[in-house]
């Protein structure tokens, strides 16, 4: 088996799923028929996917929309929406463009009506692209980076974002009161919890103070005593007139993907919609299931969606799907027509202009025929220079949606 034949089936399959969860469907499905009566209508739009959602309901209501807004990361916007601001901002660390969208958001939502409704369009990396901090901004921005690099789930790290911000936990929908909140969400964290999902600024923060600061104290990270009071202090519990709707997450991924494998003659296996562990744990995990099957006469596709974590080590250039991906490449090294990938659905991994990674049996050994050797990489998280020298980056560009990551081990026979 050529390696040209999994790789197209790879990208065959990557294509077709993003494709089937881009924000699209998720907007109009909920504003296909909807009323907003006498009102006026605000659309706000925060996140990765912010500009293909917004667009779609400019599609949808058209002048009914009074004024906008979207907020998305750096080369994100695709063009001019009707009555719409852009802003483009910061990832996975907020900028001062993070601070500018919040605080435009908060001046077009002043003075609004019981009758008004504010769109809320949100989508993952709104916790970065959309701040208001309430301790200084450099004091933010290194407790964040202390987080991201120290291991913490995404879960744990916005806990901590919510306390410290003035437009999360709730805190943006106080600010529209009295008017109208519908939100409609693309779910980037496991199990979609909405008060999580960038960090809820407009849904009721499960959370705890209690939880905040234990956080802080298992990865010892240091805090100024202004922080620490932001941290105790506990997130609106009421907020009336908001109503929300999920359609979109990682669940949907991995559909899409299972999916696409069948047609291209693969029996999809879902292994988890809620893969959370470390990032090279997980393609070691996928390796091992490869070589249980390798016996097998019939083409597999095992499928995980979800979103790992990369405990960073050194200072190279990667990502998590790239670091799952490589740490696979090691554990199917000499198997015959068998590949992992591993992407983001919205089209970056990391800090790099990839989705993620590909790699098959042959991988291994062509790495080591240049000098590189894997379990070095990985102890640099340097993943991306390694699968550049071997032709196995994805690259796709910005997707326009954002629901987590999916891995995929292919078996062909």
């Amino acid at each position: 088996m050529q390696k040209s034949v999994l790789r197209a089936d790879a990208d065959r399959i990557i294509k077709e799923s993003i494709e089937k969860v881009l924000p699209d469907y998720a907007v109009k499905q909920v504003l296909g028929d909807r009323e907003f009566g006498t009102g006026r209508v605000l659309l706000i739009a925060v996140g990765k996917a912010a500009w293909q959602m917004a667009h779609a309901a400019s599609e949808i209501l058209g002048d009914k929309i009074a004024e906008g807004l979207v907020v998305t990361k750096y080369d994100h916007v695709k063009g001019d929406i009707p009555s719409v601001q852009m802003i483009e901002a910061g990832h996975p660390v907020f900028d001062e463009n993070s601070v500018r969208g919040a605080q435009t958001a908060l001046d077009m939502v002043r003075d609004l009506s019981p009758e008004d409704t504010v769109l809320f369009l949100l989508s993952g990396g709104g916790s970065a692209l959309f701040e208001m901090p309430l301790i200084p901004q450099e004091e933010l921005a290194d407790i964040t980076g202390r987080l991201l690099r120290s291991g913490a789930d995404i879960v744990e790290i916005n806990t901590i974002r919510k306390r410290l911000s003035a437009v999360k936990g709730g805190k943006f929908a106080l600010s529209c009161a009295p008017a109208k909140i519908c939100n409609i969400i693309l779910s980037d964290i496991v199990g979609d919890p909405l008060d999580m999902i960038a960090s809820g600024p407009t849904c009721l923060d499960q959370s705890t103070s209690a939880q905040a600061l234990a956080i802080i104290e298992k990865y010892e990270i240091p805090v100024s005593e202004r922080a620490r009071r932001c941290l105790e202090q506990e997130t609106p519990r009421e907020l009336p007139n908001v109503e929300t709707y999920v359609n979109g997450s990682v669940r949907y991924l991995c559909q899409a993907a299972a999916e696409s494998s069948r047609q291209l003659g693969y029996e999809p296996v879902i292994l988890t919609t809620s893969l959370g562990c470390i990032a090279r744990e997980a393609g070691s995990f996928l390796a091992a299931i490869a070589r249980e099957n390798q016996d097998t006469d019939r083409s597999l596709a095992f499928i995980a969606g979800g979103e790992t974590v990369v405990q960073v080590t050194g200072k190279g250039k990667g990502g998590r799907n790239q670091e799952l991906a490589l740490a696979a490449a090691a554990g199917i090294a000499g198997l015959q027509d068998t590949a992992v990938f591993s992407i983001g659905s919205d089209g970056t991994d990391g800090p790099t202009d990839a989705a993620g990674g590909y790699v098959d049996g042959e991988t291994a050994e062509m790495l080591k025929k240049q000098g590189v050797q894997i379990q070095e990489v990985l102890k640099q998280n340097d993943a991306y220079p390694a699968l550049q020298a071997c032709d196995g980056l994805i690259i796709t560009g910005a997707t326009g949606t954002n629901v987590n990551d999916v891995a995929v081990l292919l078996i062909k026979r």
